[in-house]
């Protein structure tokens, strides 16, 4: 049975970038579960692929900074950036922020089939196993055994069961007594406790808000939905909210004071949203919708909490509508120069597997990407 030099568990970002930058002098296989490999890519960004941002510093992921900050500065935005435009690719940005592929996120895929076509792939193929016995693993799949010197574990997390997604590469690590952290779902919408269920009443309507969650601020659209409350800022705030309150701004870029001072019209009136969403403010606040000049003492102190209007969210709309997760094997579980596990010679995690988890917009792909190419580099390093 032929042993490769390397064998990557899953088809997605982190694996297809590691195997385009692995040396081509060594045996390289990838298996996934999925029919094509990139699938997630695939469908990302409304098919055109949100690659990453203008914006990047270990600030925008929950996880261990030192580690981030490590990876990042090996293969950083820049350095993804050039990558793609010395392969044909040049992405657009989009709110002055955000690079997509200009016309699809075959874009990208493309690329990364081409570089990656001399390695050997295993597709429709799931993983069962990883076992290790002297120094050559053995995977254990559905149609066969897969062995290899080395093996990278990209298998993603729990999230977009019907692109395959599952809980195998934690498992996996586990099997190996690594530490890790459960799958938890992120970027994801966030469930209402009753007193806010007003919300709900809004559903299809957006506004930009201004967010306070633990340390950070966070500041993009709001979409109000059937089930809470969704769109790109909350996506974000669930990356960091655990439980307790959170604290939004419906006017980031207002004063209510100064709006509604001496105005005649009605409050509701002055204040530059929908209208039925000022009313329904209003009552929420507990202020009655009358001329401005006529606003007293007392109504004007329960007008200003629109700037800080707290509450604490009951949940979140679970794995089926997370776009990613949080969790994975734990920062110091790895060695944070390859990302190879302190405690199994050989065996690597990157990308989703691994307790990394970006905000909306671009930085998860740049973390696979990130860490799929300084693994890869570092195994190049040691061969060489």
């Amino acid at each position: 049975m032929k042993i490769y030099d390397v064998l990557i568990l899953g088809g997605g970002a982190s694996s297809l970038m590691c195997g385009a930058h692995l040396s081509k002098e060594m045996s390289v296989a990838i298996v996934d579960t999925n029919s094509k490999v990139a699938q997630k890519l695939k469908i990302s960004g409304g098919g055109k692929c949100n690659i990453t941002n203008t914006i990047m510093s270990q600030r925008n992921f929950d996880g261990d900074e030192e580690l981030i900050s490590s990876v990042l500065s090996r293969f950083s935005r820049d350095d993804l950036l050039e990558f793609l435009k010395q392969h044909g690719l040049s992405p657009v940005v989009r709110k002055n922020r955000y690079y997509f592929c200009k016309d699809s996120s075959d874009e990208i895929i493309n690329i990364l089939k081409k570089l990656t076509s001399k390695n050997t792939f295993f597709l429709n193929t799931e993983i069962l196993e990883v076992c290790k016995k002297d120094e050559i693993f053995s995977v254990k799949t559905d149609r066969g055994e897969i062995k290899a010197r080395r093996v990278i574990v990209a298998t993603g997390a729990k999230s977009y069961k019907t692109l395959g997604a599952s809980e195998i590469g934690l498992e996996i690590a586990k099997s190996f007594g690594i530490l890790n952290k459960e799958f938890t779902p992120a970027l994801v919408g966030l469930t209402l406790q009753k007193e806010q269920f007003w919300m709900k009443e809004l559903s299809g309507l957006s506004c930009s808000v201004r967010i306070k969650v633990e340390d950070r601020v966070l500041e993009e659209d709001l979409l109000f939905a059937h089930k809470g409350i969704s769109g790109p800022v909350i996506l974000s705030t669930s990356l960091y909210w655990r439980k307790g309150n959170i604290e939004i701004d419906f006017l980031p870029n207002e004063d209510i004071l100064e709006l509604t001072k001496g105005s005649k019209k009605l409050i509701s009136s002055v204040i530059p949203l929908p209208k039925r969403l000022s009313v329904a403010i209003l009552k929420a606040l507990d202020v009655v919708d009358l001329e401005c000049k006529k606003i007293t003492k007392e109504q004007r102190e329960k007008l200003v909490n629109i700037h800080n209007y707290e509450f604490a969210p009951a949940g979140n709309f679970g794995f089926t509508k997370a776009e990613v997760c949080r969790g994975g094997v734990l920062a110091d579980e790895l060695n944070f120069k390859n990302l190879e596990s302190k405690r199994v010679k050989n065996l690597h995690f990157i990308g989703e597997v691994v307790d990394v988890t970006g905000e909306l917009g671009g930085y998860n792909f740049q973390w696979a990407f990130s860490s799929g190419v300084v693994c890869a580099r570092e195994i190049n390093n040691s061969i060489s």
